[in-house]
């Protein structure tokens, strides 16, 4: 099979399972039903996912991937000098833009409904975003462990997100609101000491 027709294969079942969760919860959805709605083979699907948990961690790699290219020219059209908040507020930007665009998706991603979809999707910002604080160490010196850091920001900052979308704020209102949290949780030194050649 040509690599078109794989990425066109795989787009069609990654699609159908998002719809599909609209319907029903991940633990209902099975394999055979996402082959019957997408009107692929079952031997197609497993010449390219060992099964369905498969299916969500490349779903999860895709949104992640269009993350951090988005992250890369953020970085270059509004923070030239890598100020390190400037990069976090970044790396929050991308965050929000994916849960924006992929509402539909990120919608029945809650921990009530399909716990294993939260999950597998934080386990990928947590990773990232531990790499982040890691390489910003030495201008934001961090008080506590590393993962430590990550882990508090990343389900602290998605809990405050969760919560607006909730309350049915709009994207420009939680970027606004995210921002000056994540920026006066750093820079008031609760987490980090804040480098002297730091520009805030």
């Amino acid at each position: 099979m040509s690599d078109k027709r794989i990425l066109r294969t795989k787009k069609i079942l990654k699609q159908t399972f998002m719809n599909m969760l609209s319907k029903k919860t991940f633990e209902k959805i099975t394999v055979k039903s996402i082959c019957e709605n997408s009107d692929i083979s079952r031997i197609t699907f497993y010449s390219h996912y060992d099964d369905k948990y498969d299916l969500v961690n490349d779903i999860s790699e895709d949104l992640i991937n269009s993350a951090q290219k988005e992250y890369q020219k953020l970085q270059k059209d509004n923070n030239p000098e890598k100020n390190p908040i400037t990069s976090y507020c970044n790396f929050l930007d991308c965050i929000l833009n994916i849960y924006h665009d992929n509402f539909n998706f990120f919608s029945h991603t809650n921990s009530y409904e399909n716990p294993y979809l939260n999950f597998s999707f934080y386990k990928y910002i947590l990773k990232y975003l531990e790499i982040h604080t890691k390489k910003r160490s030495k201008t934001l010196k961090p008080k506590y462990n590393i993962k430590k850091i990550a882990g508090f920001l990343c389900y602290g900052l998605l809990g405050f997100i969760n919560e607006c979308q909730a309350q049915k704020n709009d994207i420009n209102t939680v970027k606004k609101e995210a921002h000056s949290l994540l920026k006066d949780i750093l820079k008031y030194n609760i987490l980090t000491d804040v480098s002297q050649d730091v520009k805030i």
